[in-house]
């Protein structure tokens, strides 16, 4: 191993500009820094990039990292032992808890001192949680609640709900997992409610969140409704919130800064915490929430194991579910939840010594698609890892709210694609109210998987611009032309705007028809900004999978590309699915779309073996 292998790395596209600048550093930092430090310092910053929270250096020991060539051209990493005895020698690599610019666990793992920080306190603060038994519960209450609010189950399945209401009030934290319409909103407000009535006469100060504003509108909008049709006092009613945060708001973001008002040592001042869309938060944003928490308080999380990991770098919620492996109870508190909810639960046979298996519940009753659901069916299929399946069922024509069709040849997309965008965008386009267009813009996405190419999202954004402009919806002669969709790229903690918030540019008859954003707050209502304001974006009739996550549309037109890609995974392919509410529309490539089921996403992080204790 040479020095300048890392710049050949970087000709051949392993390696980018800053994971060169920033081995550059490191080697500075040592003084006299090898080879061997370069190259690890190198890939954990590239590492960092793809979303993971570490380098598994046992994961890349002994294996080339170009293709293979000439033998002048191999650069092979070294082997494990070598490696780990050089780094250990450095002076700036560190075992856990010393404070050094890397870290270097006993398993070979290699982090950036921030990132094992944040996985170890998130990791401290969720196991003393989990270990802080709540001893204020009255059962008879409780089980009482439990009969009134959830309907008699007459079908043999275990009402999980009814679990995972049970669980949320027994447990200071609680993970309720699911699919789209398994009724995780339904669920968490009777949460509420069992919990509002053990306080009794005291008063119980809830937080309703979400990592982004859309969101947090949507749990807005669902935490209403569920309110609607509750068995409980109108006292009871009038006391859960209908006010919903984004994290950022609700943590108090500063100003130019990664720092938040609210952390470890000025706490939030809430009894509970709850968090939807948890798929979508990072690790250093759940460290940082986590750590405003007080430790007496109960935090609830809700969101879907199986979707895409958030954006940034962790997968979060997976780590926490384990998932990939089977969770049950263990014996003693399957006895007790079934003494209170009068549900029979599977029982392990072995004990957790962790306490995770007794926090988490997984939804499994889809109450949004019916037997007759391709959607439900489909998206079962690629969760098991079941391409052919999947196929099957897209290709077979039995159900009318998923439809397959071949990927056409670039230059056919114009034709083939031209009605589907003018039907799906035609009524938002002629809204004049900001508030009716948001809304109907929801209404129908085409989703990517990748941002470039022909069947990327630059191009579909091109080609819808092409289809509107010459069915004379849009006038595309000036960049902010009425009716635009805009995604935010990156965060803007003083407009309170965020990685993923989508809006739309309109003239506002208040301010001489000059145009402005519209965005939708996390509150329910429109936000106006004028563009001179806005934060980096662009435009949005196509979308990737990932910045869809913690949206819904009605219709959905789902383009992948013609080839394999590292970001096509069963993940994305699930998540993309489950966006449509109403139907949706794939147009691919076959072998592709096998291979994407069959790859799974694999993110390097302690945190499972933290949590877990494996």
């Amino acid at each position: 191993m040479k020095n300048e292998d890392i710049n050949r790395l970087y000709d051949n596209g392993i390696l980018s500009l800053l994971d060169v600048h920033f081995a550059g550093f490191m080697l500075r930092l040592a003084e006299n820094g090898v080879a061997e430090l370069a190259l690890a310092a190198a890939l954990v910053s590239k590492f960092t990039g793809e979303g993971h929270i570490c380098l598994d250096l046992a994961s890349l020991a002994g294996k080339p990292l170009l293709p293979e060539g000439s033998e002048n051209e191999v650069i092979v990493c070294p082997k494990l032992s070598a490696w780990r005895t050089l780094l250990e020698s450095c002076p700036i690599v560190g075992m856990p808890g010393d404070y050094k610019p890397l870290i270097l666990d006993d398993k070979s793992r290699l982090y950036l001192y921030r990132y094992w920080d944040y996985e170890k306190k998130l990791a401290v603060t969720l196991r003393k949680r989990i270990a802080k038994p709540d001893e204020t519960i009255d059962f008879p209450l409780l089980r009482e609640g439990l009969r009134r609010i959830f309907p008699v189950n007459e079908a043999e399945d275990t009402d999980w709900q009814k679990v995972a209401a049970a669980t949320a009030v027994l447990k200071k934290f609680c993970v309720v997992s699911g699919g789209p319409g398994t009724g995780k909103t339904s669920t968490v407000v009777k949460i509420l409610v069992l919990l509002l009535e053990q306080a009794r006469t005291r008063v119980l100060r809830i937080a309703l969140a979400a990592p982004t504003g859309k969101a947090a509108a949507r749990l807005q909008t669902a935490v209403k409704n569920a309110k609607k049709g509750l068995d409980c006092s109108e006292e009871i009613k009038q006391a859960i919130p209908e006010e919903t945060f984004t994290i950022h708001r609700l943590l108090g973001s500063l100003p130019y800064s990664p720092y938040f008002r609210y952390n470890g040592e000025n706490k939030l001042s809430f009894d509970v915490v709850v968090v939807d869309e948890v798929s979508m938060v990072s690790l250093a944003l759940m460290s940082k929430l986590n750590e405003a928490i007080p430790l007496n308080s109960r935090l609830v999380l809700l969101g879907d194991k199986n979707q895409l990991a958030s954006v940034e770098a962790g997968a979060v919620l997976g780590d926490i579910c384990d998932t990939g492996r089977v969770h049950s109870f263990t014996r003693q508190y399957s006895e007790i939840i079934q003494s209170i909810t009068e549900e029979t639960v599977d029982i392990k046979t072995t004990d957790d010594e962790s306490g995770m298996d007794n926090c988490i519940v997984h939804l499994q009753k889809s109450f949004r698609f019916g037997s007759d659901s391709g959607i439900d069916k489909v998206s079962r299929a690629v969760n098991k890892g079941d391409g052919n399946r999947a196929l099957r069922i897209l290709k077979s024509n039995k159900f009318q709210d998923i439809k397959w069709s071949t990927l056409p040849r670039p230059n056919a997309l114009f034709d083939i694609l031209k009605e589907r965008i003018i039907t799906g965008f035609e009524r938002y386009l002629k809204a004049s109210d900001p508030e009716e267009a948001l809304r109907l813009f929801d209404r129908f996405r085409i989703l990517c998987a990748v941002r470039n190419g022909p069947y990327g999202v630059a191009a579909l954004n091109h080609l819808s611009e092409e289809i509107l402009t010459k069915e004379k919806l849009i006038v595309t002669d000036r960049k902010w032309y009425p009716g635009r969709p805009v995604l935010i790229d990156h965060n803007d903690y003083d407009l309170r705007l965020f990685n993923g918030d989508v809006g739309i540019i309109l003239p506002d008859p208040k301010m001489n028809n000059e145009p402005h954003a519209f965005f939708s707050s996390e509150g329910g209502a429109v936000r106006k900004f004028s563009l001179v304001r806005l934060p980096e974006l662009e435009t949005v009739y196509a979308m990737t999978v990932h910045k869809s996550q913690g949206s819904e549309f009605d219709d959905v037109l789902f383009v992948m590309p013609d080839r394999q890609s590292p970001v096509l995974t069963r993940e994305l392919i699930y998540t993309g699915i489950t966006r449509a509410k109403k139907s949706i529309k794939i147009e691919g490539v076959e072998s592709v779309f096998k291979d994407a089921v069959a790859h799974r996403i694999e993110r390097s992080s302690g945190l499972r073996d933290a949590l877990w204790g494996v």
